[in-house]
């Protein structure tokens, strides 16, 4: 079998169009999903029912479901109520990089919720112990002292998260969008070479996986130093 080099060649300009479609969706989805997963993180160690319940049926949901299942009720789902149709969303939910975005956004937020969440129950009682001895009321406490320390403790985790998210905008290709994954669809249905397309859809997501991970290895190593054991 031979490698049709000159074919990705002459549409590698496609292939980096629809990496830049891949870095917009991955970025302003972990964005939105982080800034939602907090509040939610917050919720879900909180001891009051009423306010741990929603959040835990919310990342129950989500997590319980597909990706894909969710995409397409966002996207073509929404489109058969009037009312929707008729609303001023209407522009926003007819758009599929929106559409794709919010699936996105929403997806991760269920899991980086529970990924904080830990990390909220895993404070040190002696941080909380240090800050109330230093007058911190508790809302300057959580966020000066266990917002910033979750967070840290909670980045090999996340890390994970944000390459499952990666892999996840592959969907986006499903709703008309030409990210990577369609770039190698569009490939493949013209020249009909499927090995060549997806091989070099592969390595794209391989490499952007790589970059991903040594930049989450270089913040584990300046932000979570004071975990590591200490060289005697």
């Amino acid at each position: 079998m031979i490698f049709d080099y000159n074919v990705i060649w002459e549409n590698l300009p496609l292939y980096l169009s629809g990496l830049l479609v891949t870095l917009k969706l991955l970025a302003v989805s972990l964005v939105i999903g982080l800034t939602v997963a907090i509040p939610l993180a917050f919720m879900r160690v909180s001891r009051r029912i009423v306010v741990n319940f929603p959040a835990w049926l919310y990342t129950y949901v989500i997590r319980g479901t597909p990706g894909l299942v969710q995409l397409f009720l966002i996207y073509y789902g929404l489109a058969q109520f009037e009312a929707v149709r008729e609303s001023w969303l209407w522009p926003w939910l007819s758009n599929a990089t929106f559409c794709a975005c919010l699936a996105f956004a929403i997806n991760t937020s269920a899991y980086t919720a529970e990924i904080i969440a830990g990390s909220l129950k895993a404070t040190p009682h002696g941080e909380i112990e240090a800050a109330q001895a230093m007058g911190m009321s508790r809302a300057l406490m959580y966020r000066r002292i266990v917002l910033p320390s979750a967070l840290r403790r909670a980045l090999p985790q996340y890390s994970n998260e944000v390459i499952m998210m990666l892999q996840t905008t592959s969907l986006a290709s499903i709703v008309t969008l030409v990210d990577i994954t369609g770039a190698a669809r569009t490939v493949n249905s013209q020249f009909y070479l499927p090995f060549e397309a997806y091989v070099t859809a592969g390595i794209f997501y391989l490499a952007l996986t790589f970059i991903l991970v040594r930049l989450f290895k270089l913040a584990e190593r300046r932000w979570l130093a004071y975990l590591a054991p200490r060289k005697h």
